[in-house]
């Protein structure tokens, strides 16, 4: 091979390499990468993102707030919009892993009430946009129920053996345990946690399953008497079965923020606040709610919803029960990891 022929291969191969370079930094230009939950967005408005914009969203999903951690913890992934939880935020900056958000670029930013700006969890409003919020209860079917549903410990009730569902997800299942115990739901004491753990032990011959998603087909299904669930879930399952009921415990329970945060690694910033400024539209963001069941922190959002924005399950009077936001548990998430790997380690015993 002459030496004009060699040089002639290796130009084509540069270039061949530069235009593959440039093709890629354009489809990221264009593309949003986006990680979600499962079942928590109207498919028709990624659609209408997409029309009206010309960015291709690239659409994953996750069950729980761990699961999406352990994912980004672990590196090489480019989402460009995350949506984790209050909790899992506080996380997330304090291990500085989220970037703080243009908001000259989320002008729709106005649009959120002022009740759920300023939260602990991102005090100065820099990392985080509400995406919907909601409380955690029992949802239970009242043909199946034939007493007053007003207390955690419902959930641990003989008479139900096996038709209990717990959520598999750690620091809301301990959640029940804590607030039935008459303890913080952010508790770091280990003797309380314990406590909770050994409950959680105890209440495993009467549960039929450990679920996320699932949870809404077995209620639905007539399959559960009880189970501890999301408001959002439960207001999507009582549309689909007018036995099952929705209620907050007295003992106290947890109110959440979902909210759409930047990470680092994120390939795409300016894609990822023009998704974040499109799902604060009013209109957006009633068709998301609607169709999901959580609640909108946009109150023309809520407006435009009629009688489904006035859904007591959705938006509960929250003055009227002692509610807590999850608070990053800091060096104390190993306990509540290892609480919830002793519990379901113990499920065969």
């Amino acid at each position: 091979m002459t030496n004009t022929i060699k040089k002639t291969i290796a130009a084509i191969l540069v270039l061949s390499t530069l235009l593959c370079v440039c093709a890629c930094s354009a489809s990221d230009d264009k593309t949003v990468r986006v990680y979600n939950w499962g079942d928590y967005i109207d498919d028709t408005v990624i659609a209408q993102f997409e029309d009206e914009t010309g960015y291709k969203v690239i659409y994953e999903k996750f069950d729980t707030n761990e699961t999406m951690y352990a994912k980004i913890a672990n590196g090489n992934t480019n989402y460009d919009v995350l949506v984790p939880s209050d909790y899992m935020i506080q996380r997330l900056i304090a291990e500085d892993m989220l970037q703080k958000i243009d908001f000259a670029n989320v002008p729709n930013f106005a649009n959120v009430g002022d009740d759920y700006k300023g939260i602990s969890y991102d005090p100065n409003d820099e990392y985080s946009v509400p995406y919907m919020w909601g409380t955690l209860g029992i949802l239970y079917n009242k043909t199946m129920v034939d007493e007053e549903v007003d207390s955690w410990e419902m959930l641990w009730n003989e008479k139900y053996k096996e038709r209990i569902f717990m959520l598999d997800s750690s620091r809301d299942s301990i959640c029940a345990a804590l607030s039935l115990l008459g303890y913080s739901i952010n508790t770091t004491d280990e003797k309380e946690l314990a406590e909770a753990k050994q409950k959680l032990i105890d209440q495993i011959p009467l549960v039929g399953g450990y679920l996320v998603d699932d949870i809404k087909d077995k209620m639905i299904g007539g399959e559960g008497a009880l189970c501890i669930a999301w408001a959002g879930d439960a207001e999507y399952c009582m549309s689909q079965n007018k036995d099952l009921e929705y209620i907050i415990p007295k003992e106290g329970s947890n109110i959440f923020f979902d909210s759409m945060c930047i990470p680092k690694t994120a390939k795409n910033k300016a894609g990822a606040e023009a998704f974040i400024n499109f799902m604060c539209k009013p209109e957006i963001s009633a068709k998301n709610a609607e169709y999901i069941g959580y609640s909108t922190p946009i109150p023309a959002a809520r407006e435009l919803m009629g009688e489904k924005g006035q859904s007591k399950a959705a938006y509960p009077d929250v003055s009227k029960y002692e509610l807590e936001i999850f608070s990053d548990a800091g060096d104390a998430n190993r306990l509540y990891d290892q609480i919830w790997t002793e519990v379901l380690a113990s499920i065969d015993n």
